[in-house]
């Protein structure tokens, strides 16, 4: 797919390519704008044109119009609004151009019609917008989460492929499965009904979440967190709050966010360096953030009304009432998993709820459910697994499933990190 190829020029000029000359751009600022304004771009087009593949192209066009005039005149002063325009103009070209000459008057008065205002609907956001749209109940729930982060999250087949655990093939074959369904069944881009929102809840929170996942913790490149996503989830996450304040799992996924969202500047250590919870200076956490976190998990539990979100934020409110990782209640938080595994059961939670279990039964207990688990593609499986047997003293195994869990991440930071772990085991530290 073609945004492969641009986020490969973008990476390789900003790896490779002088900062900037005089008075342009440097690489890294053409990067960071992409990742910042992907789906931005893409929303706003395809609410203006309703053709995904239109909007995809000439947004990828503009980017790469970027590419080659930016580092020498300099970003506009408003990169955003010069994608957007630039795109929208090659869109309309190309509309021109594959009209008939009957319906070329018509497509002119149709296509410079873009000034007039924008029907808000019960959505108010361009990109939260989208995501309804994209979620139509014509799709299956995959099909509408991979084609959304695509979109929105301007995230690239492999990076989609390793969020859902499966090949990157079958990945890139359900997003153009995805998109010829969309235009076979000639499904609207329109703005959804108040009444089909609650609906549409599931994939759209599913979505919000896999954004959040990738900027928290990002499946490839240099750096752990791609701040830009996991601001974005957040801001998406509290509009929806705002639009649907009585879906306790729109408050659930929220808080978990925020929760999570506030030990970001903990996660990492000097260069970058991955930092794990149990090592990290808990006074770097973000204390504003904890306390909204915690307060909507108690609205949470007043409804009465559990859900995977509200679950997990629960579990990671505990861990942000201690003031040590000595002083969790794993007890709690095993519960919590209990409570989790019987609303929305799945391997990820029960290796979630292992590594709880070996803080309140021991490593052993632990392992025996880990090796119950059947992902074997996941890299945090194998880094836990080799965790564990690293605590109970069989260091040639633990070597070996840290070696599996680096073969399996395309993050370097992590990367990085296991190397460390498994230096450790050859230098005894046990």
């Amino acid at each position: 797919m073609r945004d492969e190829g641009l986020r490969a020029t973008l990476e390789e000029r900003r790896l490779k390519a002088p900062e900037r000359s005089a008075s342009g751009a440097s690489a890294r600022e053409l990067a960071e704008v992409f990742r910042r304004e992907y789906g931005r771009a893409v929303a706003a087009l395809v609410r203006r044109f309703g053709d995904i593949d239109l909007a995809e192209e000439c947004i990828q066009e503009a980017f790469l119009e970027a590419v080659r005039l930016w580092p020498v005149t300099g970003p506009p002063p408003s990169p955003a609004g010069w994608i957007i325009t630039t795109a929208r103009n090659r869109a309309i070209d190309r509309l021109r151009r594959e009209a008939s000459r009957a319906d070329r008057q018509a497509e002119a008065v149709r296509l410079h019609g873009g000034d007039d205002p924008i029907e808000e609907g019960a959505v108010p956001d361009d990109r939260l917008r989208l995501i309804f749209t994209c979620c139509h109940p014509a799709l299956a729930v995959p099909a509408q989460v991979a084609l959304t982060l695509r979109l929105i999250g301007g995230l690239t087949t492999t990076e989609i492929a390793r969020a859902f655990l499966v090949p990157e093939t079958t990945m890139a074959q359900r997003l153009v499965r995805a998109k010829a369904k969309i235009r076979a069944a000639g499904i609207p881009y329109r703005v959804p009904r108040e009444a089909d929102l609650p609906g549409r809840l599931r994939p759209v929170l599913a979505v919000l979440l896999l954004i959040f996942n990738e900027g928290y913790a990002a499946g490839s490149g240099d750096r752990l967190v791609r701040d830009e996503l996991c601001a974005e989830a957040v801001r998406l996450a509290r509009l929806l709050a705002e639009l649907m304040p009585d879906e306790p799992e729109v408050l659930g996924l929220l808080a978990l966010m925020l929760l999570l969202r506030s030990r970001q500047d903990a996660r990492t250590g000097p260069g970058g360096s991955l930092v794990p919870l149990a090592d990290q200076d808990r006074r770097r956490w973000d204390r504003e953030l904890i306390a909204e976190g915690q307060d909507l998990v108690r609205r949470c539990l007043r409804r009465d009304r559990p859900g995977p979100y509200q679950i997990q934020a629960a579990i990671n409110a505990v861990h942000a009432d201690a003031a040590d990782a000595g002083a969790t209640d794993w007890a709690q938080i095993v519960a919590l998993y209990d409570r989790q595994m019987a609303v929305a059961p799945g391997p990820v939670v029960a290796l979630n709820r292992a590594v709880a279990v070996a803080e309140v039964a021991g490593p052993a207990a632990a392992l025996d459910l880990v090796d119950g688990l059947d992902l074997p593609g996941y890299h945090i499986m194998h880094a836990v697994r080799a965790d564990l047997l690293r605590r109970l003293g069989r260091t040639a195994e633990a070597a070996a499933a840290f070696t599996a869990a680096i073969e399996r991440t395309g993050n370097e930071v992590e990367r990085e990190f296991l190397r460390a772990r498994r230096a450790g085991l050859a230098r005894g530290e046990v």
